[in-house]
């Protein structure tokens, strides 16, 4: 890792904090428990919590760091060479929560259990026939004499078991004139005890391929009885408190992947330096030595651009544009670069014995979540030429 003049003594200290965290804590878990798709047990969670991961960007009043987007995402890509869950799961105590959708009697007695690893949450937000379009939601929240009513089904709800709390997203209203489908999207905050479904909510566990770590679930909502201040924030104009924050959630995803291509160029790095073949290391043939270089200039030019980004953030500069580069570049990079990686390992990088098939499967996740590639490339040249058909 190339140190950039952004990285000063204290960013580096974080940094390497977290990298050796992961390399003790994280990544033997990770190469014991992914293979058998097993989940992240408590007592790493409670290690997270300690080394004070779940409230980075919290404020010190809370117990939290107070720290800025760039220090997160340093801590998120080393925890994501290790394994991406992890690098995740921090984001149930850093991000899910949004603070513009809580008052401040909430914040005072719910952020310093967020802080402390003892309430986190999952987001409950994509639906069955929704993917990137998240203003089509069709999810509703009806109101009752004694709060609300929600029906309607969810899909990729990451965490819905092992969560302390459910942060849905349901539309209680439409506006009339069809021309802003993301008025009357509401948040609801669904407290529930840790290991179960809420009360009422049914669902089952998705076979996916990756992502190993925790389960994510399809949920139904069948009229499901809230109180009404389960409502947080203002009455449908939680979509704009979702969007604030959609910056900081592509710089984190990038970070994860940054992360994973690091691993597979590191585990890359020492094969190729201890596999011989023709009487001699195969890192001495140039065609891989070359392969290499490429992709650690890969991995170098993303990480410059997500400390470009996360700056922006945390300076308050406008940056949606360059976010969406940078979560495009990021994830094309990892997918590319982790199977580069296996294809070095060969027959080893093919089998669970090896953590590259894990960096490679979870890097083929990051160009979906958090806006599909192809989504990104929209915005990108939306901000270039203008929105298409205006």
């Amino acid at each position: 890792m190339t140190d950039s003049l952004l990285l000063n003594e204290e960013r580096q200290m974080i940094r390497d904090t977290a990298r050796d965290f992961t390399l003790k804590e994280v990544l033997p878990v990770a190469n014991r428990l992914d293979p058998e798709q097993g989940e992240i047990p408590l007592e790493l969670r409670q290690k997270l919590a300690d080394m004070g991961y779940f409230g980075i960007r919290l404020p010190e009043k809370y117990g939290g760091s107070g720290l800025g987007c760039f220090e997160y995402c340093l801590i998120t890509e080393q925890l994501a060479r290790g394994w991406m869950s992890v690098s995740s799961i921090i984001a149930r105590g850093n991000g899910t929560l949004t603070m513009d959708l809580l008052s401040d009697e909430q914040k005072n007695r719910l952020m310093p259990k967020v802080v402390a690893g003892e309430y986190l949450g999952a987001m409950s937000l994509s639906e069955p026939d929704t993917g990137s379009d998240l203003a089509s939601i069709s999810c509703r929240a009806e109101k009752t004499i004694d709060g609300w009513e929600i029906t309607g089904n969810k899909y990729w709800c990451t965490f819905a078991d092992g969560a302390d709390y459910i942060l849905l997203f349901a539309r209680t209203g439409v506006d009339k004139s069809g021309e802003k489908p993301h008025l009357g999207i509401s948040a609801f905050l669904i407290e529930k005890p840790r290991g179960k479904l809420p009360l009422g909510v049914s669902g089952s566990t998705i076979p996916k391929i990756g992502y190993f770590g925790w389960n994510t679930w399809e949920l139904a909502f069948d009229h499901v009885r809230l109180p009404h201040d389960a409502l947080i924030g203002e009455e449908g104009k939680a979509f704009y408190a979702l969007a604030k924050g959609l910056d900081e959630a592509r710089a984190h995803t990038a970070a994860r992947s940054i992360g994973l291509a690091q691993g597979g160029l590191e585990d890359a790095l020492a094969y190729a330096q201890e596999r011989k073949q023709f009487g001699k290391p195969i890192a001495a043939f140039q065609d891989l030595r070359f392969k290499l270089a490429r992709m650690a200039t890969d991995i170098e030019a993303a990480r410059q651009l997500l400390y470009y980004v996360c700056s922006c953030i945390d300076t308050g500069q406008r940056c949606d544009k360059e976010a969406s580069m940078v979560k495009y570049f990021a994830s094309e990079m990892a997918e590319r670069v982790t199977s580069d990686a296996l294809q070095i390992l060969g027959g080893a990088g093919y089998t669970k014995l090896c953590a590259v098939e894990r960096h490679w499967r979870d890097a083929r996740l990051t160009k979906i979540f958090e806006g599909t590639s192809e989504i990104q490339l929209r915005i990108i040249s939306d901000a270039l030429l203008g929105k298409e058909g205006r």
